[in-house]
């Protein structure tokens, strides 16, 4: 069964951005995201997509979106209607990430096995977009690894990776 896992980052009260943008700078979150993503197809939102400057390397895009007429020129991007489709996409890869936005993660939540969480230890009243509630009545920490302030970091944060309880994961 192919590991679908949802990343991101999101502060206490689960805030992910604003405009578009994060609400935070965290340089080491951005290396971890580029080690465990690398290498395997990721899916997005089409405003997460036009977030990036331009397509990751080593990444299949996948860009889930509701508009018949978009469509995005790059050997490594693929636009598809819904998540459904987009897991189908991905059916035969052994790992995928589910990278955003807000919507995206609803959408995707119930077929994601595994969630790689960076905790922003601060609340953002200001954001206009949220990562969903983690039920942990479905989801198991399995593994924490805390992060604190330093000069390039202005907040601390916790790295926490999720299971889905019975999914043989554990």
């Amino acid at each position: 069964m192919p590991t679908i896992t949802m990343i991101a980052a999101a502060s206490e009260n689960n805030a992910l951005g604003k405009d578009n943008h994060l609400l935070w700078h965290l340089p080491d979150d951005f290396k971890r995201f580029k080690k465990l993503t690398s290498g395997h197809p990721i899916i997005m939102g089409r405003k997460t997509f036009a977030s990036l400057k331009e397509p990751l390397p080593d990444r299949q895009h996948i860009i889930i979106t509701r508009d018949k007429d978009y469509s995005v020129s790059h050997v490594d991007c693929m636009v598809v209607r819904s998540m459904e489709e987009a897991l189908k996409v991905v059916s035969d890869k052994k790992l995928s990430f589910i990278i955003g936005g807000g919507e995206i993660y609803q959408l995707g939540e119930p077929f994601a096995n595994k969630i790689e969480l960076t905790r922003v230890h601060a609340n953002f009243d200001h954001a206009d977009t949220y990562f969903p509630e983690i039920d942990e009545r479905v989801w198991k920490l399995i593994e924490s690894e805390y992060h604190p302030i330093d000069a390039k970091h202005k907040y601390d944060f916790t790295y926490l990776t999720y299971v889905r309880e019975g999914s043989g994961k554990l």
